[in-house]
């Protein structure tokens, strides 16, 4: 596997080109896991549940199932393909306060697979296979 495609575990710096990206909820409330990270370190903007934020990428988790999520992450990777000078570096979204597993969230994210600047928990690529 390669291991430039695998979000490490902990992330506690970034580099300048670098994006941390993090399961949120619509109203942008920044309150907990990952969010509250992106908040407290990565730029991301309390009120704000969608998109890019300082070094952060919002992705609505808490919304209803995972059909809920599927138009958000499908709208990251199209913008991770047009920010080829970025390199997404994805959390275990939708797996924490949200309460889904890695099996149902990684599927959704089939489509990173070819897209290089693209790192994924290594418990996702498992699901889905390596790029």
């Amino acid at each position: 596997m390669n291991k430039n495609r695998v979000t490490p575990t902990c992330i506690q710096s970034l580099q300048d080109h670098e994006v941390f990206v993090f399961g949120s909820n619509l109203k942008g409330m920044h309150y907990g896991g990952a969010a509250l990270t992106a908040y407290h370190l990565y730029g991301a903007i309390l009120g704000k549940g969608v998109g890019l934020q300082g070094h952060s990428y919002a992705i609505p988790t808490m919304q209803g199932g995972v059909d809920t999520i599927r138009p958000y992450v499908n709208d990251f990777i199209a913008f991770s393909v047009q920010h080829p000078q970025l390199h997404f570096l994805v959390t275990r979204i939708g797996c924490g306060i949200a309460g889904f597993t890695s099996k149902e969230i990684a599927p959704l994210f089939i489509g990173a697979k070819e897209v290089e600047n693209i790192s994924l928990p290594e418990d996702f690529w498992k699901v889905i296979g390596e790029p």
